[in-house]
């Protein structure tokens, strides 16, 4: 009653409609309960109590689909939130319920843009084999590449991956991708749209750290206590470090992150005297902690261990530390969504960055973060300075990432001759590496940069008609 009497004096205040909103939920009308949480979520589309209300009352009108999208959207914004993690839960076995078990059929390949960066996923085998046991071997490396893919996968998207599984199986029912929703948006669209989601994160996710950044971080920890083998603190540093790190490798997230706390318990205990970089070590090891509580969808307190760590570095004036503390607390920001925020880390790293191979991936993803936020000529800039240092370094995998980036800027600036210029040099390096996916898709892309500079052409001529008519 409180509530309607407020939102009388205030009918656009948030908390009051979520109130009222669960009110009507609780009296059966559904209909009223998502009105109220839309008008919640008019000013902030973030706000996510409305976006859960708005669920729980598609939910409640049996709309499972879009309640599930909703769910994931919050999920995204507030990990930590269980509401929606059991959303998403019972949303999937009421549409389970409502359709069945999706039937198995084969699925098309439809490349992406998306797929460009996915360099180490999608290798396939460069030619066939021409003997039996060369297939059978050509079969069982592609098993491998399958399963590493899809490990690699899992570790990338943490909780979403098992939902990303279940939209890719709810594909295979052709009956069910016949329907549309009550908003005529088929389900096929909207299902994709999830995987793209999904998709987008992925890739975003496997440049925020890359394999050269992950072992250079390992060989810096590990080499300052290689130099006194003989103390046997170090010997426990040198071994726990190697172990924390193998285990995170392997996918056993969980394992690393319990080991590198123990680790930690440990070292706190020890005075300066048994190990001089006490401070450093322990910086280290809340990066360890972070690493793999990433790993696990523990964002918040991932990010809480990597600012401890950058503390840690700011603290004792120690560079290497601050610049992988900062590389952390980026990915993390950007894993989210919140790219700003990983824009500001990832400038502050800049003139830590030593070589031009950090660089360049540093450009790159601080212009991916740009162009996620429609800033088109940062977005530009920072894909040209990658691209120049991707030169120095002569890494054809970075010349065709940062060749995109700039290219797909250059679209949103209908600056269609240049994009077109910039794809064919990307597309140059995809045919280098033997990369299909990254082929078809930049095809794509180059076709719809042609077309913007014919439809360009037709405007121009039609603007020269109508002024020769005046």
């Amino acid at each position: 009653m409180i509530s309607f009497q407020a939102l009388l004096l205030q009918p656009n205040e948030k908390i009051c409609l979520i109130a009222r909103s669960k009110c009507f939920l609780k009296l059966g009308d559904p209909e009223s309960a998502l009105k109220d949480a839309e008008t919640s979520l008019e000013t902030d589309q973030d706000f996510f109590k409305g976006l859960y209300q708005k669920a729980e009352a598609l939910y409640a009108m049996g709309d499972f689909e879009f309640a599930l999208v909703h769910y994931h959207r919050g999920n995204k914004l507030r990990p930590e939130f269980q509401g929606f993690r059991l959303g998403i839960q019972k949303a999937q076995e009421a549409i389970e319920n409502s359709v069945g078990t999706p039937s198995s059929v084969k699925l098309e390949n439809k490349p992406d843009m998306q797929f460009v960066s996915r360099q180490e996923e999608n290798k396939k085998a460069k030619q066939k084999a021409q003997v039996k046991a060369q297939k059978k071997e050509t079969k069982q490396q592609k098993k491998v590449d399958h399963a590493r893919s899809q490990r690699t996968e899992r570790q990338l998207l943490g909780e979403l991956f098992n939902d990303k599984e279940y939209l890719e199986s709810l594909l295979k029912d052709e009956a069910l991708l016949k329907g549309n929703t009550r908003n005529r948006v088929t389900l096929q669209d909207l299902i994709n749209n999830g995987i793209h989601y999904l998709d987008t994160r992925t890739d975003f996710w496997r440049q925020q750290k890359p394999i050269y950044a992950r072992e250079r971080d390992r060989k810096i920890m590990q080499q300052k206590w290689k130099r006194d083998k003989n103390k046997s603190s170090n010997q426990y540093i040198l071994k726990s470090l190697e172990d924390i790190d193998q285990l995170l490798s392997s996918g056993k997230a969980e394992a690393s992150c319990k080991k590198a706390q123990q680790v930690l318990k440990t070292t706190e205990q020890w005075t300066t005297k048994d190990v001089p970089n006490k401070e450093e070590l322990i910086g280290s090891l809340y990066s360890c902690i972070g690493n793999a509580q990433m790993d696990m969808g523990q964002i918040e307190a991932a990010l809480q261990n990597h600012k401890k760590d950058l503390d840690i570095a700011n603290k004792h004036e120690l560079m290497e530390a601050k610049s992988r503390a900062l590389d952390n607390i980026g990915r993390v920001y950007a894993r989210v969504g919140r790219f700003k925020e990983a824009i500001e880390a990832w400038e502050e790293k800049i003139p830590l960055a030593n070589s031009s191979l950090e660089k360049t991936w540093l450009y790159h993803e601080i212009g991916r973060c740009y162009l996620e936020l429609d800033q088109t000529t940062e977005a530009k800039d920072y894909g040209e300075k990658s691209q120049q240092e991707a030169d120095v370094t002569e890494d054809i995998e970075w010349q065709l990432n940062s060749s995109v980036l700039v290219a797909q800027a250059e679209v949103k600036l209908k600056d269609y001759k240049s994009a077109v210029i910039n794809f064919e040099k990307a597309l140059e390096r995809a045919r280098l590496l033997l990369n299909k996916d990254a082929e078809q898709a930049i095809l794509n892309a180059l076709e719809d940069a042609k077309r913007g500079i014919e439809e360009q052409l037709n405007l121009d001529c039609n603007d020269n008609d109508d002024s020769n008519i005046r």
